[in-house]
């Protein structure tokens, strides 16, 4: 199986790699599912690609440059959803409402017939019903989420 995480990551805190590398490393080890993390993907291609981009600078300073990056990166996180990925994790936090990529990653994956699991803390009538409406189950902690892939998903 492979597992899309989705969720904030151009106004969270280390690009949303936290909550990510943790749930990855348990996807891997307890579920054998081949995980695709964007965060982890975006640094391997600055560092191979752009090494000395300062990607956040380029908003404000380069905004042509800035969009060209940008879109490179939505095919390939698009793609992976649509391709590759059997379902996505999604969590939406104060990053992810922020954000546009993480709406756009549930509608892909509710368009094409991928599983949305989400784990927010957030009030349910907080979250866009747009957002809503791409998810298949709703989680309120990474303990209910792990627990139904275990025993739901393997």
């Amino acid at each position: 199986m492979n597992v899309y995480l989705s969720g904030g990551m151009e106004y969270a805190n280390n690009d949303g790699g936290d909550w990510r590398e943790e749930l990855q490393t348990f996807l891997e080890k307890e579920l054998h599912h081949e995980v695709f993390n964007p965060t982890q993907k975006s640094r391997e291609l600055f560092a191979t690609k752009y090494k000395n981009v300062d990607f956040r600078k380029l908003k404000f300073e380069n905004i042509e440059r800035y969009t060209e990056i940008v879109c490179e990166l939505v095919e390939i996180d698009s793609e992976e959803i649509v391709k590759r990925s059997d379902y996505v994790i999604c969590y939406w936090d104060e990053s992810a409402a922020k954000g546009a990529g993480t709406k756009g990653e549930l509608t892909l994956a509710k368009y094409f017939g991928k599983p949305v699991y989400l784990v927010t803390e957030f009030p349910l009538q907080d979250i866009p019903g747009w957002v809503l409406g791409c998810c298949t189950k709703i989680f309120r902690s990474w303990g209910e989420v792990k627990g139904f892939l275990i025993n739901e998903i393997k």
